[in-house]
Order: structure tokens, then sequence, then C-alpha cells
């Protein structure tokens, strides 16, 4: 499926359920993109919002942070509506890693001698400037075995996370955790994230060969696979409430950014978290859930070692392993499981300050919290009720808090930089998700 109308398809999933909010109403759309070298070309937000049948008065803008730029579409949308330039922004990304095209670069001079190499643009560098320090452009696979030799963590734990992952994950489709967070494709009939391995064990995973050095430790059991997706989410200040017709579950209150060396991506999530954890003025134990994207295992496991947290509360619904990582629209998919999480862990009576933080190779951090009597102009996120039918560098995290729970989300991306936001405020989050080994759709959707 064309990423264009993937992302068109959750942008009109997000209108239906909506049904009293005008499109024209909508100020602006940021769009979040990692590829943008094939049919997302030419502001693929732009192009979404067409194709969904939004007014052509309503501007786009796609903006790239490899796997934190739907993430990051939040953090621009959420500073849109305080700095007063808009009421309502839709913001989310897409991404198809299936469709991303090979390209042929045009020669230095005329009438080149040498053959021409076609190159791949689903995932990583290429076209690599030869100014860039080599050490900065290794590929993702050998920046995380790097990773695992500065910080010594086995082949055997990356395997037992990655377990962990397929289990909580199916765990949370039987249980129906995740079934009102999706939303049908048209012409498909998936209705539950394919890459998801229930029988996996760490033995079995013990059974595959490292991808990137002969005697090195990531393997494709415990790496996110290639994925396609799309994410939605919208963003509102509390005077544009009775606009949406709903009332918002949070309000964004901060927002970070940092970077670390290229080759480093995998760690940068641990300084987002913790700088839009302070931005917020939430401390790590308070923290009760946390979503980390899991681009592969071992960078993962880096981040939670780092950080002060209980590793039981991280990803208690399954990661980016099990569930993918359609990079452009991760950012914001992992909004509505966070918010569940939340959600449970009140109406269970939890006592204790809670949490949840969200980290994923792109972290931003949001920051939760009622907005009854609230009278203010600070976004909010809006819930939109979905259908019951459903690694780069840089990072992005976001804090959350509802009550006296808060949260966080944080990633990196391939730039080794990262940004992290703090909301207090409501979001409606939507993804559609492929797993490219089959020709068949899923699709995700939510609200935070």
């Amino acid at each position: 499926m064309r990423p264009d109308d993937l992302a068109a398809a959750i942008i009109s999933s997000v209108l239906s359920s909506t049904a009293r909010l005008d499109p024209a109403a909508i100020d602006e759309i940021v769009w979040g993109n990692a590829n943008g070298a094939g049919e997302d070309n030419r502001n693929i937000g732009r192009m979404a919002g067409l194709l969904a049948g939004l007014p052509v008065s309503v501007p786009a803008t796609t903006v790239n942070r490899l796997c934190g730029s739907s993430l990051d579409a939040v953090m621009i949308g959420s500073r849109t509506i305080v700095s007063h330039d808009a009421d309502i922004v839709l913001v989310g990304g897409v991404e198809s890693m299936t469709r991303a095209p090979w390209v042929l670069p045009k020669p230095d001079r005329a009438f080149p001698p040498a053959d021409t190499t076609a190159v791949s643009t689903a995932l990583g560098w290429r076209l690599v400037n030869p100014l860039m320090r080599q050490e900065w452009t290794v590929s993702l696979g050998a920046a995380n075995e790097q990773l695992q030799e500065r910080f010594g963590i086995t082949r055997e734990r990356q395997d037992a996370f990655a377990t962990r992952s397929h289990q909580l994950a199916h765990a949370a489709w039987e249980e129906g955790f995740y079934q009102d967070l999706v939303a049908p494709v048209a012409g498909t009939d998936v209705v539950r994230d394919e890459g998801i391995r229930p029988a996996s064990t760490p033995e079995t995973l013990a059974s595959l060969k490292a991808v990137f050095r002969r005697d090195g430790t990531i393997t494709a059991g415990n790496s996110s696979p290639l994925s396609d997706g799309a994410s939605a989410i919208l963003l509102g200040s509390e005077a544009a409430a009775d606009r949406i017709g709903r009332e918002p579950l949070a309000r964004i209150a901060g927002r970070a950014a940092f970077a670390l060396e290229p080759q480093e991506f995998g760690i940068a999530p641990v300084q987002a978290g913790n700088a839009a954890l302070a931005r917020a003025g939430v401390r790590w134990d308070e923290v009760g859930a946390v979503e980390l994207n899991e681009a592969f295992a071992v960078q993962a496991l880096a981040c939670v070692d780092a950080w002060p947290v209980d590793p039981v509360i991280v990803n208690q619904r399954g990661g980016a392993i099990a569930i993918g990582h359609p990079l452009g629209a991760s950012g914001g998919g992992w909004w509505e499981p966070l918010r569940k999480c939340f959600a449970r862990l009140t109406s269970a009576g939890v006592s204790r300050p809670s949490a949840s933080v969200s980290a994923k190779v792109s972290p931003s951090c949001w920051k939760l919290n009622r907005l009854a009597n609230r009278r203010d102009r600070r976004s909010a996120l809006f819930p939109v009720p979905s259908s019951t039918n459903p690694p780069h560098w840089g990072l992005v995290g976001h804090i959350v808090e509802r009550e006296n729970k808060a949260g966080c989300w944080s990633g990196g991306d391939e730039s080794g930089s990262m940004s992290a936001s703090v909301s207090r405020t409501l979001t409606l989050s939507g993804s559609l998700r492929r797993q490219p080994a089959t020709s068949r759709w899923a699709s995700r959707m939510g609200v935070i």
C-alpha cells in the first residue's frame, strides 16, 4: 500500500471519529516521514491531507527526525498552539519500508565511464557525503554492536528481552488490550500485528546467526522488523474543545532535545528522557510505566540499565521487536498503549506514585494531567474513538502524567539527535502497520 494512501487512511479514521469537528477548522497538518525518496516525496503530509478529502485551505508540512519524526511533529504542533498560531493541529507520521525505492544517483560528470549502483532507501545511511567522519556512518547494526561491547550486554540478555517483547505483545492482543486501538484498512483482512511470534523462546532465538559480525550478538530475532505504518494525533488548545467535541485527555507541558555522536544513537533516549522528566518536574521514582522503542534489544537494555527504573514497568504490552517499527510513524503510535496503562493503574487503585515512560529510537516525553477547570492556552490532545477492527538515530521523549501518574517516551535516530516533550494534554493517536513479509495489512489507532 502506498505510504500516502496509508497516511490518508489514518487521517480519514481520525476525522470520521470526530464528526463534530469541521475539517476546515484544522489550522495545520504536521507530518513525520523518515524516507521521502519514493511515493512519500513532495511533502507527504500535504498529499495525505488532500487524499483524505481535507479542504485545500488546510496547510501541511512534513518533518524528518528519522525515527523520531512523528514525535517531532507532535512537539512542533504543540509549540504552534502554545504560540497562539493555531488552535487545532493534526499531527502524525507514515512510513512504508516495503515500498522504499532503489535509487540511481546522477553522475558527477557527463558521460561517466563506470557503472552506476542502485541504492536501497529502506533503512540506514545511503549516498553518504565523503566528508562525513567514517565512524559516524557505520551501519545501524554495527553501531549497536559497539554499544554491546561498551556496556557488556550479553546475547542471552538480548534474546530474553526479545522473547519478553513477543510474549507480552501476544498476551496483550489475546486479552483485548489492543483491540480498540486498531482501525481497518480497506481491502485487507489483517486485524492484528503480524510480526508477533508468541512461540519465541530464548532457546529458539539463540539458534539464529548474528547479522552484523561473525562473532556478534545482534540477530534478526532481537531486532525490530522492517514495517509499514501510519499514526495520527489530534492536538488542540482548550479553547478548541467545543469545536472538537471531546474533552482533552492531557496537556503538553514541555519539550527537550539532545544529541550524541551518530553511532551512539541507541542510548540517546537516556538523556532525552532525563531532560524531559526534569523539565516536567517529574522524578524517576514517580514513573510507573515506560514505553521504550526497541529498535534493537541491546540499545533498549542499555537505556533501561541507565535509568533508575524497574525493568518490569518497561513496555508492559510488548514493543517494536514484536510489533514493528515503521520509522516515521512509530513516535505517534505508542501514545495510546501508554494512556491505557495509566488508566489501568488508576482503576486498579495503585497508591504508589506512578508514571509511564516511553522510549524509542526517537525520545519524546509528555506529562498528562487532569484538565478539570483549566482554561489556559496550552495545547491539549483529544481522544477519538477508533474502530474495533484494527532505527535510526536521534531521540524523542515524552513525559505523561495523569493525576499522580507520570510517563515518558524516548527514542533515537540515525543522526544521533534526540528530542523530548512533556505533556499535560490529551491526544488521539492512530497508526496503521504492516509487516513486509506478506501483502496483508493491519492498522492501529487510539487515544493518549
